[in-house]
């Protein structure tokens, strides 16, 4: 998941690059900037995650489920920003944006709910204490 929700960020980069805008490049625009930033930043604390909770496989180590809960949403995020940056083309069954939303939508069936995951991870650190019980 996090290596698409790379993909579809740079994908996403090189199109808003190479477009133009009423005058000016549209990755001139602070707001296409911001929310790129934005899921950049996403995107690399996922894979930050995912490798933290790779170096400690095993019993004892619960770090596999918020990973997954982050590389999910990340991916969802990137999904969905590789189909609005780009306006109403993001839009059309043709774009290159189409294969991360069906990625994103079918990670979320396979893995389950991002919230649920993140219940387990809490479950599993105890971090619910005595209330989840």
């Amino acid at each position: 998941a996090v290596g698409t929700a790379r993909e579809a960020l740079d994908r996403t980069v090189a199109h808003i690059g190479g477009s133009e805008r009423p005058g000016r490049p549209a990755g001139s625009l602070p707001a296409a900037g911001h929310r790129l930033a934005d899921l950049c930043v996403q995107v690399e604390a996922a894979r930050s995650l995912t490798y933290a909770a790779a170096r400690e496989p095993g019993p004892g180590h619960d770090g596999g489920p918020l990973a997954l809960a982050h590389a999910l949403e990340a991916l969802r995020a990137a999904a969905d920003e590789c189909v609005r940056l780009p306006g109403g083309l993001g839009a059309t069954g043709e774009h290159e944006a189409q294969p991360f939303f069906r990625r994103a939508a079918s990670d979320e069936l396979l893995f389950g709910p991002v919230r649920r995951l993140r219940a387990r991870a809490a479950e599993r650190t105890g971090l619910l204490g005595e209330a989840a019980a």
